[in-house]
């Protein structure tokens, strides 16, 4: 059975930095497209940031451009989040999601409803 894990979230000041982790088992992250979403209390899911598969195109909410950085580990298998300079209002529970077909646009992402596997969420908390 595919799954995916999300590890890595904590409480942190604001600007301190976190690295989250999504791994799967029954599958390999490699050929699907990895998403990164965030919900905050309250709030609708949000995408936060993607790696394509094949080329690792990657996209960033505005939210968090020049801040996250994605990046797939092919040699564990994994995906991870850098999240440096992190703000309050990056609080909530940090979700990934894989994407298998068809192939999308370089640099497209795929909707929320369009992943197939999702984690369970990891929380992250930006407080002083």
């Amino acid at each position: 059975q595919q799954q995916l894990v999300e590890s890595g979230g904590g409480s942190v000041h604001p600007g301190g930095s976190l690295r989250l982790s999504c791994g799967g088992s029954g599958f390999s992250l490699g050929y699907y497209t990895i998403g990164w979403f965030r919900q905050a209390p309250g709030k609708e899911r949000e995408g936060v940031s993607c790696i394509q598969s094949g080329e690792d195109t990657t996209w960033y909410a505005e939210s968090v451009r020049g801040r996250f950085t994605i990046s797939r580990d092919n040699a564990e298998d994994t995906v991870h989040l850098q999240m440096n300079s992190l703000k309050p209002e990056d609080t909530g529970v940090y979700y990934c999601a894989a994407y298998g077909s068809p192939q999308l646009p370089r640099g497209i992402c795929p909707g929320l409803y369009d992943y197939d596997f999702w984690g369970q969420g990891t929380q992250v908390t930006v407080s002083s």
